[in-house]
Protein backbone atom coordinates (compact mmCIF):
# COMPACT_ATOMS: atom_id res chain seq x y z
CA UNK A 1 0.00 0.00 0.00
CA UNK A 2 1.53 3.38 -0.90
CA UNK A 3 2.00 6.38 1.02
CA UNK A 4 0.43 9.60 0.26
CA UNK A 5 0.51 13.45 1.58
CA UNK A 6 -1.54 13.76 4.76
CA UNK A 7 -2.84 17.34 3.29
CA UNK A 8 -4.07 15.38 0.45
CA UNK A 9 -5.83 12.74 2.12
CA UNK A 10 -7.66 15.21 4.74
CA UNK A 11 -9.30 16.99 1.61
CA UNK A 12 -10.16 13.79 0.20
CA UNK A 13 -11.98 12.90 3.49
CA UNK A 14 -13.59 16.12 3.37
CA UNK A 15 -11.80 17.09 7.02
CA UNK A 16 -10.78 20.30 5.31
CA UNK A 17 -8.77 21.81 2.02
CA UNK A 18 -5.34 21.35 1.50
CA UNK A 19 -3.94 24.81 2.65
CA UNK A 20 -6.28 24.64 5.99
CA UNK A 21 -4.61 21.04 6.47
CA UNK A 22 -1.05 22.37 5.90
CA UNK A 23 -1.82 25.23 8.22
CA UNK A 24 -3.37 22.36 10.73
CA UNK A 25 -0.30 20.37 10.66
CA UNK A 26 2.51 23.54 11.02
CA UNK A 27 0.00 24.38 14.06
CA UNK A 28 0.46 20.66 15.41
CA UNK A 29 -3.79 20.16 15.71
CA UNK A 30 -3.66 17.03 13.98
CA UNK A 31 -2.97 13.24 15.31
CA UNK A 32 -2.70 10.40 12.74
CA UNK A 33 -3.16 7.14 14.84
CA UNK A 34 -3.09 9.08 18.19
CA UNK A 35 0.32 10.77 17.54
CA UNK A 36 0.73 14.26 16.64
CA UNK A 37 2.03 15.17 13.16
CA UNK A 38 3.70 18.80 12.73
CA UNK A 39 6.11 18.44 9.84
CA UNK A 40 4.62 19.33 6.63
CA UNK A 41 4.71 17.05 3.90
CA UNK A 42 4.58 13.94 5.70
CA UNK A 43 3.04 10.98 4.23
CA UNK A 44 0.92 8.21 5.56
CA UNK A 45 -0.71 5.10 4.43
CA UNK A 46 -4.98 6.09 3.35
CA UNK A 47 -5.97 3.32 6.41
CA UNK A 48 -4.74 5.47 9.34
CA UNK A 49 -6.80 7.55 11.05
CA UNK A 50 -6.76 11.32 11.06
CA UNK A 51 -7.86 13.10 13.79
CA UNK A 52 -8.22 17.23 14.49
CA UNK A 53 -7.69 18.37 18.05
CA UNK A 54 -10.64 20.56 19.77
CA UNK A 55 -8.91 24.04 18.64
CA UNK A 56 -8.92 23.35 15.45
CA UNK A 57 -12.60 21.50 15.56
CA UNK A 58 -13.84 24.65 16.82
CA UNK A 59 -12.54 26.81 14.12
CA UNK A 60 -13.86 24.93 11.89
CA UNK A 61 -17.34 25.03 13.59
CA UNK A 62 -17.35 28.92 13.67
CA UNK A 63 -16.31 29.17 10.08
CA UNK A 64 -19.43 30.94 7.86
CA UNK A 65 -20.68 30.36 4.53
CA UNK A 66 -23.01 33.09 3.22
CA UNK A 67 -25.99 33.16 1.18
CA UNK A 68 -26.42 36.53 -0.94
CA UNK A 69 -28.79 37.32 -3.68
CA UNK A 70 -26.76 38.92 -6.56
CA UNK A 71 -28.11 41.27 -8.24
CA UNK A 72 -26.83 42.33 -12.04
CA UNK A 73 -24.20 44.26 -12.57
CA UNK A 74 -21.75 42.90 -9.80
CA UNK A 75 -19.19 39.89 -10.15
CA UNK A 76 -18.58 37.20 -8.31
CA UNK A 77 -15.22 37.32 -8.07
CA UNK A 78 -12.09 39.60 -8.27
CA UNK A 79 -13.13 43.37 -9.30
CA UNK A 80 -13.01 44.50 -12.94
CA UNK A 81 -12.69 47.58 -14.30
CA UNK A 82 -16.32 50.23 -13.80
CA UNK A 83 -17.82 46.89 -11.75
CA UNK A 84 -17.82 46.11 -7.72
CA UNK A 85 -17.10 42.57 -6.82
CA UNK A 86 -20.54 41.21 -4.99
CA UNK A 87 -18.80 40.65 -2.19
CA UNK A 88 -19.06 44.18 -0.99
CA UNK A 89 -23.25 43.53 -0.73
CA UNK A 90 -22.16 41.69 2.54
CA UNK A 91 -22.07 44.48 5.82
CA UNK A 92 -24.53 44.64 8.28
CA UNK A 93 -27.58 46.85 6.82
CA UNK A 94 -28.01 44.24 4.05
CA UNK A 95 -28.39 41.15 6.34
CA UNK A 96 -31.25 39.59 5.74
CA UNK A 97 -33.55 39.34 9.13
CA UNK A 98 -35.67 36.59 9.34
CA UNK A 99 -36.23 35.68 12.83
CA UNK A 100 -34.73 32.10 12.21
CA UNK A 101 -31.19 33.22 12.37
CA UNK A 102 -28.92 34.31 16.08
CA UNK A 103 -26.03 34.80 14.05
CA UNK A 104 -24.86 38.67 13.41
CA UNK A 105 -22.47 39.87 11.23
CA UNK A 106 -18.60 40.36 12.50
CA UNK A 107 -15.91 41.85 10.40
CA UNK A 108 -14.03 38.67 11.09
CA UNK A 109 -16.56 37.12 8.84
CA UNK A 110 -14.94 38.66 6.11
CA UNK A 111 -11.34 37.37 6.78
CA UNK A 112 -10.77 34.50 3.81
CA UNK A 113 -14.50 34.40 3.10
CA UNK A 114 -14.61 33.60 -1.11
CA UNK A 115 -17.24 32.53 -3.68
CA UNK A 116 -17.18 29.34 -3.88
CA UNK A 117 -18.65 29.16 -7.80
CA UNK A 118 -19.23 32.23 -10.29
CA UNK A 119 -22.57 34.21 -11.63
CA UNK A 120 -21.99 36.26 -14.47
CA UNK A 121 -22.10 39.52 -14.31
CA UNK A 122 -25.22 40.22 -16.55
CA UNK A 123 -26.96 37.20 -13.96
CA UNK A 124 -28.91 37.14 -10.60
CA UNK A 125 -29.25 34.77 -7.91
CA UNK A 126 -28.33 32.75 -5.41
CA UNK A 127 -24.26 32.99 -4.84
CA UNK A 128 -22.07 31.45 -2.04
CA UNK A 129 -19.32 32.77 -0.15
CA UNK A 130 -17.82 30.43 2.36
CA UNK A 131 -14.78 30.49 4.78
CA UNK A 132 -15.33 26.60 4.79
CA UNK A 133 -12.93 24.98 2.73
CA UNK A 134 -14.85 21.65 2.84
CA UNK A 135 -17.99 23.51 1.72
CA UNK A 136 -15.94 24.91 -1.24
CA UNK A 137 -14.97 21.68 -2.60
CA UNK A 138 -18.22 20.21 -1.97
CA UNK A 139 -19.41 22.88 -4.54
CA UNK A 140 -16.55 23.73 -6.90
CA UNK A 141 -14.28 20.69 -6.49
CA UNK A 142 -13.20 18.34 -9.52
CA UNK A 143 -15.42 16.06 -8.36
CA UNK A 144 -18.70 18.14 -7.78
CA UNK A 145 -21.91 16.33 -8.44
CA UNK A 146 -24.08 19.30 -6.74
CA UNK A 147 -26.98 20.53 -8.49
CA UNK A 148 -27.28 24.18 -9.69
CA UNK A 149 -30.74 25.08 -10.82
CA UNK A 150 -31.64 28.53 -13.01
CA UNK A 151 -34.29 30.21 -14.67
CA UNK A 152 -33.75 31.02 -17.88
CA UNK A 153 -36.08 33.82 -19.87
CA UNK A 154 -35.48 33.65 -23.24
CA UNK A 155 -36.59 34.94 -26.95
CA UNK A 156 -36.63 32.48 -30.17
CA UNK A 157 -38.60 29.28 -31.34
CA UNK A 158 -37.28 26.50 -29.44
CA UNK A 159 -37.97 23.17 -31.69
CA UNK A 160 -38.20 19.76 -29.81
CA UNK A 161 -35.28 18.60 -31.34
CA UNK A 162 -33.28 21.83 -29.78
CA UNK A 163 -34.32 21.15 -26.56
CA UNK A 164 -33.72 17.31 -26.36
CA UNK A 165 -30.34 18.59 -27.47
CA UNK A 166 -30.48 20.95 -24.64
CA UNK A 167 -30.66 18.13 -21.67
CA UNK A 168 -28.06 16.11 -23.75
CA UNK A 169 -25.73 16.56 -26.98
CA UNK A 170 -23.92 19.29 -26.66
CA UNK A 171 -20.29 20.03 -26.80
CA UNK A 172 -18.24 23.49 -25.71
CA UNK A 173 -14.73 23.51 -25.79
CA UNK A 174 -14.54 20.63 -27.69
CA UNK A 175 -15.77 18.57 -25.07
CA UNK A 176 -19.33 16.93 -24.70
CA UNK A 177 -21.69 18.36 -21.67
CA UNK A 178 -22.90 16.08 -19.06
CA UNK A 179 -26.12 15.45 -18.99
CA UNK A 180 -29.01 18.14 -17.79
CA UNK A 181 -32.61 18.57 -17.21
CA UNK A 182 -33.93 21.51 -19.35
CA UNK A 183 -37.64 21.80 -19.19
CA UNK A 184 -40.32 24.93 -19.93
CA UNK A 185 -41.41 26.63 -16.48
CA UNK A 186 -43.58 28.69 -18.44
CA UNK A 187 -43.64 30.31 -22.12
CA UNK A 188 -40.84 32.39 -22.37
CA UNK A 189 -38.86 30.93 -19.38
CA UNK A 190 -37.22 27.53 -18.88
CA UNK A 191 -35.63 25.80 -15.69
CA UNK A 192 -32.48 24.19 -16.07
CA UNK A 193 -30.63 21.66 -13.44
CA UNK A 194 -26.68 21.32 -13.96
CA UNK A 195 -24.16 19.11 -12.74
CA UNK A 196 -21.50 21.40 -13.87
CA UNK A 197 -20.49 24.50 -14.59
CA UNK A 198 -18.51 25.98 -17.26
CA UNK A 199 -17.89 29.90 -17.71
CA UNK A 200 -21.23 30.92 -18.92
CA UNK A 201 -22.40 27.67 -19.82
CA UNK A 202 -26.34 28.02 -20.27
CA UNK A 203 -25.83 31.40 -22.35
CA UNK A 204 -23.44 29.20 -24.48
CA UNK A 205 -26.02 26.57 -24.55
CA UNK A 206 -28.89 28.72 -26.21
CA UNK A 207 -26.52 30.04 -28.46
CA UNK A 208 -25.79 27.18 -29.62
CA UNK A 209 -29.81 26.40 -30.52
CA UNK A 210 -30.59 29.81 -31.43
CA UNK A 211 -32.16 31.48 -28.32
CA UNK A 212 -31.18 34.96 -26.88
CA UNK A 213 -31.48 35.22 -23.13
CA UNK A 214 -33.05 37.90 -22.02
CA UNK A 215 -32.70 36.97 -17.94
CA UNK A 216 -30.91 34.38 -15.72
CA UNK A 217 -31.23 33.57 -12.47
CA UNK A 218 -29.78 31.00 -10.11
CA UNK A 219 -32.56 29.94 -7.87
CA UNK A 220 -30.86 26.52 -6.22
CA UNK A 221 -27.54 25.37 -5.37
CA UNK A 222 -27.98 21.41 -3.81
CA UNK A 223 -30.81 21.38 -1.56
CA UNK A 224 -30.05 25.02 -0.62
CA UNK A 225 -32.66 27.48 -2.50
CA UNK A 226 -33.12 31.27 -2.80
CA UNK A 227 -36.48 31.23 -1.59
CA UNK A 228 -37.57 34.81 -0.13
CA UNK A 229 -34.02 36.22 0.41
CA UNK A 230 -34.28 39.86 -1.50
CA UNK A 231 -32.03 41.20 -4.30
CA UNK A 232 -29.09 42.70 -2.75
CA UNK A 233 -29.62 40.99 0.67
CA UNK A 234 -27.34 37.93 2.20
CA UNK A 235 -27.88 35.55 5.17
CA UNK A 236 -26.42 32.88 6.69
CA UNK A 237 -26.25 29.31 5.92
CA UNK A 238 -28.41 27.78 9.11
CA UNK A 239 -27.11 24.89 11.24
CA UNK A 240 -28.46 22.09 9.89
CA UNK A 241 -28.69 23.60 6.35
CA UNK A 242 -26.96 21.34 3.94
CA UNK A 243 -25.96 21.46 0.27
Amino acid sequence: MEKIRLSKRMSEQGICSRREADRYIELGWVFVDGVQISELGTKIYPTQKIKLNKVAQMQQTNLVTILLNKPIGYVSGQPEPGYQPAVVLIKPENQFCNNRSIKRFQPAHLKNLAPAGRLDIDSQGLLVFTQDGRIAKQLIGADSSIEKEYLVRVEGALSKENLVLLNFGLSLDGKALKRAQVSWQNQDQLRFILQEGKKRQIRRMCELVNLKITGLKRVRIGRVKLGDLPEGQWRYLEDGEKF
